[in-house]
């Protein structure tokens, strides 16, 4: 089955993969470099992206929209948790949140559509930490609680992005 998978499976795909790649680079010129220099070429080095995890750089890439602007408490508190984060929790956030586990090549700047962030609907009497952030990935959407306190947000944000691996309950 892994052999069907990985071969025969994708060897019409594979071909042509390959036949449009050596029409404009030949394969065998790829052979001076190695595999780690490939993939810097291919999908970029890992500060281009992780880079732009900074307060100031996620205020200029992000969008806040339906009920939140650029000076609302939970946008100052998300772009706070978000610049706090390491590498690997960033690969789960941005992997949650496009369905992807690398922004593009120039991090959130190439981000497109851009990361929009908007308040979460709930009924009135309905308390906002008592519920995980959702997204739409194939727009960048985070529909996001205004949550009482940081501590809130980055432990919903956690559990949401590790529950929310490889899966689309929490859209």
């Amino acid at each position: 089955m892994t052999h069907w998978l990985l071969n025969e499976g994708v060897c019409r795909q594979m071909e042509s993969l390959r036949e449009g790649f050596e029409s404009v680079f030949p394969l065998q010129n790829l052979r001076v470099f190695q595999p780690e220099e490939l993939e810097a070429i291919f999908c970029g080095s890992p500060k281009d992206y992780t880079a732009g995890w900074d307060v100031k750089t996620l205020m200029e890439c992000c969008r806040p929209d339906h009920g939140y602007n650029a000076d609302s408490k939970a946008i100052k508190f998300l772009f706070e948790v978000l610049s706090s984060y390491d590498r690997e929790e960033q690969r789960m956030f941005v992997q949650f949140l496009t369905g992807s586990p690398r922004l593009p090549v120039g991090g959130f700047k190439a981000l497109s559509p851009p990361l929009t962030v908007v308040r979460k609907t709930l009924e009135p009497n309905m308390n906002p930490d008592d519920f995980l952030p959702s997204v739409m990935t194939c727009v960048n959407y985070l529909k996001l609680p205004d949550y009482s306190s940081i501590k809130v947000m980055r432990d919903k944000l956690r559990l949401a992005a590790s529950e929310g691996q490889h899966s689309f309950y929490l859209s």
